[in-house]
């Protein structure tokens, strides 16, 4: 089992920056595959980004290709997600999630996952 812990989110401006990180317990991290999933208001759970156990393969939602990047470092037992001109619409709350996985394994479908952090608030003011 494993415990998530997400960290790094507040308000900011359209057009400013964030870096999430989602710190993680338990048993050994790099035998997960990682995502990143949000939830606005009153809408369902989207994915993200995802990233495999070694890091060599990820992948987005297209809304957010070329302005968020997923990365891990496993000897830090951490994920990132950094996120660049953020818009109104990317507010949310975000949430990290892991599974294990072969290790270029990633999956950008909710039901995959079998553990979740508490999530972290992000709100882009217009």
């Amino acid at each position: 089992q494993v415990q998530l812990v997400e960290s790094g989110g507040g308000l900011v401006q359209a057009g400013g920056s964030l870096r999430l990180s989602c710190a993680a317990s338990g048993r050994t991290f790099s035998a997960y595959a990682m995502g990143w999933f949000r939830q606005a208001p009153g809408k369902e759970r989207d994915f993200v980004a995802a990233i495999s156990r070694s890091g060599r393969s990820s992948d987005y939602a297209d809304s957010v290709k070329g302005r968020f990047t997923i990365s891990r470092d496993n000897a830090k037992n951490t994920v990132y997600l950094q996120m660049n001109s953020l818009k109104h619409e990317d507010t949310a709350v975000y949430y990290c999630a892991a599974r294990i996985g072969p290790p270029e394994y990633y999956s950008s479908i909710l039901a995959a996952y079998d553990y979740w952090g508490q999530g972290t608030q992000v709100t882009v003011s217009s």
